[in-house]
């Protein structure tokens, strides 16, 4: 385990006992309850089996134990409550940590990164969470608390069976350390298994078609079936380092009990007044090894935190938060775009990406962004988006630098509409809203006649409420795009950017997203990358000047541009 592991898991300890300390105190509370549970049964015991005389002590025994079992069934239930709660808490916390780190850095800082394990992360790992705050915490510290009380009592009652006690409990931790060690590399395998059946099931459910196109199905079923067997068999190693730990633990209990039952044979011989004492410390040695058995039980959580601490400590670091400046909000009429002198560079074997970029783009105005694969269309996209941050210069929008300004207000200036829109399992409303939950009945039904999707859904039996799939199943590539042209006209952002909007689209269905589009980019400032000669022609018609960066990247080359 890396140092810095240690120190998340240390983080997550800390915080766990601030918030545990009344679980432990509840858990306390249980132990010296079942310690005068003990002393009660131990008398009621006695005179029942006539090594004690059966008088109002015996009585007073009996009704004591039944309160001393209530108090001590209410104190569980509160503590096991305070425990689930706990765990809540902290995978809340986790999450939302997880989910606010991804949504910081971006698409851009997680280029390279399987979305199958960024949701392994947010959900598996998080989960496997739970026990180490609602159990494992209050645990540890109930695994020294518990013995050494119940240990006091029964070198109260008994020094030598106290000390035969407490002797037992010290050799049980070494026996679960050695283990605890097997228990760790063994979860650590099971859930790089589990991320692998994963991003494989992820990877083939995306790809089916392919598959069953290339006539494959059979063999990636098979290659699924391997990786899940790998999965159960190391959860079988798990589960077998698991029970060897409480194996251990029954074998120390055995040996004390064995012990124990030899100090007082002398009840045999007609020693009856050691009998209350005899029966108190016996009733006493489950009650030592409780807290004992408690901790071998979520032995496991603490490995599986370990194991998924790796993952938490693998995600990137979140962007550092950059303070706002006096004005951070800008006009939303009358936006100016404008790059000053920037460079990035995605990897730096293939060098910048984009080399000291300076452009304006007036209120009003359409910049087309032309040029190869690669050339940097995109990453100018993403720059504006905030999704990655220039490594030298700065992007402004009315003179106020992007990286400064108010997030909140940024996203609202923007509208932005690319290749594939992403369209999510349920209505179309529900679809259309994303853009602007709050907006109006009133206002979603324009946004619907200029993106001209009136016709479609007035075809369709629930109109707005028809549901649609994930990634926009039931829907052609031309009515998707519509729906994220809705997004735009409902979102009404002052700046408009087009990421190659009609790719893939057919002609005909091309001329009429794009006249949608036109009536969109009226009196709104726009940024068009694309390659389509349709997509071109419609932004020369439009007064749009022309950015050509494969031309500015050929003339630097030559030396013409300094």
């Amino acid at each position: 385990m890396s140092s810095r592991t240690k120190a998340w898991i240390k983080a997550e300890t800390k915080l766990g006992r601030r918030a545990g300390w009344l679980p432990i105190l509840l858990g306390a509370m249980q132990t010296v309850l079942g310690i005068g549970q003990a002393l009660c049964a131990a008398r009621l015991l006695a005179a029942v089996l006539h090594l004690a005389p059966r008088d109002f002590g015996a009585f007073l025994a009996a009704f004591g134990f039944i309160i001393l079992a209530v108090l001590r069934a209410r104190a569980q239930m509160q503590a096991e409550r305070l425990g689930f709660e706990a765990g809540a808490t902290a995978r809340r916390r986790l999450r939302n940590g997880v989910l606010s780190t991804l949504l910081a850095l971006g698409p851009g800082a997680l280029r390279g990164q399987h979305s199958a394990a960024l949701a392994a992360t947010a959900v598996d790992r998080v989960e496997a969470m739970e026990g180490f705050h609602a159990r494992w915490i209050s645990a540890t510290t109930m695994a020294v608390i518990g013995p050494l009380l119940v240990g006091l009592a029964a070198l109260w009652a008994d020094w030598r069976s106290g000390i035969v006690l407490l002797i037992a409990g010290l050799l049980v931790p070494f026996a679960m350390a050695v283990a605890g060690i097997g228990a760790g590399v063994a979860a650590k395998r099971q859930f790089l298994a589990m991320t692998r059946l994963q991003v494989r099931f992820l990877d083939r459910i995306r790809g089916i078609s392919t598959i069953v196109l290339a006539g494959r199905a059979a063999d990636e079923a098979s290659a699924l079936s391997a990786v899940a067997e790998e999965l159960r068999r190391r959860t079988m190693r798990v589960l077998r380092v698991a029970f060897l730990s409480s194996t251990a633990l029954d074998l120390a209990a055995a040996a004390a009990l064995i012990v124990i039952v030899l100090r007082f044979s002398g009840i045999v011989h007609g020693a009856l007044g050691l009998a209350p004492t005899a029966l108190f410390v016996l009733l006493l040695v489950p009650e030592f090894f409780a807290p004992l058995r408690a901790f071998a039980a979520v032995y496991g959580d603490r490995m599986g935190a370990e194991a998924v601490a790796e993952d938490f400590c693998a995600l990137p670091p979140p962007p550092e938060t950059v303070p706002a400046a006096e004005i951070r909000t800008v006009a939303a009429q009358g936006l100016t775009l404008a790059f000053e002198h920037v460079s990035f560079t995605w990897e730096a074997a293939r060098g910048r990406v984009l080399d000291d970029l300076s452009f304006r783009v007036g209120a009003g105005e359409i910049l087309l962004l032309t040029g190869a694969s690669g050339s940097g269309k995109s990453t100018i996209i993403d720059l504006i988006l905030g999704f990655i941050e220039p490594q030298s210069g700065q992007v402004t929008i009315n003179g106020a630098e992007l990286t400064t300004l108010v997030p909140a207000a940024r996203t609202r200036m923007l509208g932005w509409i690319g290749q594939k829109p992403v369209i999510f399992a349920g209505t179309i409303a529900e679809n259309i809203r994303f853009a602007r939950p709050e907006a109006g009945d009133e206002e979603l039904a324009e946004a619907i006649r200029l993106a001209r999707l009136s016709e479609l859904i007035a075809a369709l039996p629930q109109g707005v409420e028809t549901r649609i799939g994930e990634g926009g199943f039931g829907l052609s590539g031309g009515q998707a795009q519509r729906i994220a042209i809705a997004r735009a006209f409902l979102k009404d952002a002052p700046l408009l950017l087009l990421d190659e909007p009609t790719a893939h689209l057919d002609p005909a269905v091309e001329h009429d997203v794009l006249d949608s589009i036109k009536r969109l980019a009226a009196g709104r400032t726009v940024i068009l990358a694309t390659h389509s000669a349709v997509a071109m022609d419609f932004a020369r018609n439009s007064g749009a000047r022309r950015l050509d960066l494969d031309a500015l990247r050929y003339a630097r080359l030559r030396g013409v541009v300094a």
